[in-house]
C-alpha cells in the first residue's frame, strides 16, 4: 500500500477528534493498554507512514515506542494531548539529538 500522506493518531477522545477533520485515522483509547494495542495494530497494518501518540500514553508505553523508533516505518511520534505537553516528547527529542551528534546542542544541559 502507498504510505505517503497516511497517518494515524492515538489518544483520548478530546485530543484526537480534531484530527478526523484533516483525514487522519483516529484511535480513541481510554488507557495505555488500549493505546498499545492500537499502536501494534496500526503498525502491523503497514498502511501508515506516521503514527502520532499523545504524550500521556506514549510515556506509559515508552518501551513499545522505542521498539518502533528502531524501524524506518512507521515513524511513531509523541504529541501533546488536550491537557498540554508533559515533556515526554521533548525529552525524547533531546536524547535522540544527543545520540546523533554526541552533545546536547538543543538545550545546553537544561
Amino acid at each position: 500500500m502507498e504510505k505517503i500522506g497516511k497517518f494515524a493518531v492515538i489518544g483520548d477522545s478530546e485530543s484526537v477528534t480534531a484530527f478526523m477533520a484533516i483525514g487522519a485515522a483516529v484511535r480513541k483509547v481510554s488507557d495505555e493498554y488500549e493505546a498499545a494495542d492500537a499502536l501494534r495494530a496500526l503498525a502491523k497494518s503497514d498502511e501508515y507512514a506516521v503514527i502520532f501518540v499523545t504524550e500521556n500514553y506514549a510515556a506509559k508505553m515508552e518501551q513499545l515506542m522505542n521498539k518502533y523508533k528502531e524501524q524506518a516505518y512507521p515513524a511513531v511520534l509523541p504529541i501533546p494531548g488536550s491537557t498540554g505537553a508533559n515533556g515526554f516528547g521533548m525529552a525524547g527529542l533531546k536524547k535522540d539529538v544527543e545520540k546523533a551528534v554526541g552533545v546536547d546542542i538543543l538545550f545546553n544541559g537544561n
